[in-house]
């Protein structure tokens, strides 16, 4: 099995090396995932967090989680570091969706959420003139990083721009995005970010109540 934890500390002492900070576009889906991120980045890349996440919902869901970002950023003192969003529009993912809404979270549409998000990711980091880019998710223990990092090494390809291996649960790493969580007080949302998700997250709730857990 590919060790894309060793990759990306082989990439970053390469960047460290090189005397300048590479531009790095960092897909980015909340704030607790980015916290222990910037914590690793900052120093080696010139970092713009981009948030693109059509899958969110509701709108006020993706817009709280967008302002805790803005937060974290802004009160963890990351002055060099932009974040960058588009505006909310769900009806790249719905589409995506269609005729996988019965599909078990963790599955097929759950990969293909993977790409839509990178896909645009890529794009913008090649309009952009960035140097690389990658993504928070792979810190979360409930995300497939051999799927995230398969799909940022085609795309990187596709766009010829270089795709930054990572898997930034590791380490730790996980443990210290929920450490930060606390110091900051930011808000660690209690489903993936899509309806579906959501409703996963109502049916186990209601289960739960039901079984006197």
């Amino acid at each position: 099995m590919v060790n894309y934890a060793k990759l990306f500390e082989e990439e970053a002492a390469r960047a460290l090396a090189s005397g300048r900070k590479p531009r790095l576009l960092l897909h980015a889906c909340c704030a607790p995932c980015s916290s222990r991120c910037l914590e690793v980045l900052d120093g080696i890349y010139e970092i713009t967090v981009y948030f693109y996440n059509p899958n969110i919902a509701p709108e006020k869901e993706y817009q709280f989680r967008l302002s805790e970002l803005r937060r974290f950023v802004g009160e963890a003192g990351y002055r060099e570091v932009a974040v960058d969003a588009p505006d909310y529009n769900p009806a790249p993912f719905e589409e995506m969706a269609k005729g996988l809404e019965a599909l078990p979270e963790g599955g097929e549409r759950c990969r293909r959420c993977y790409e839509l998000r990178l896909r645009k990711t890529a794009e913008a980091a090649l309009s952009g003139g960035f140097d690389a880019f990658t993504t928070t998710l792979s810190i979360s223990p409930h995300k497939n990083a051999v799927w995230l990092n398969e799909i940022g090494l085609a795309l990187g390809e596709e766009f010829g721009v270089p795709w930054l291996c990572s898997d930034f649960k590791k380490k730790d790493g996980y443990k210290r995005s929920i450490e930060l969580s606390a110091e900051y007080g930011l808000y660690r949302q209690d489903y993936c970010g899509c309806r579906f998700s959501r409703a996963e997250r109502e049916r186990i709730k209601r289960e739960r109540e039901g079984s006197g857990n």
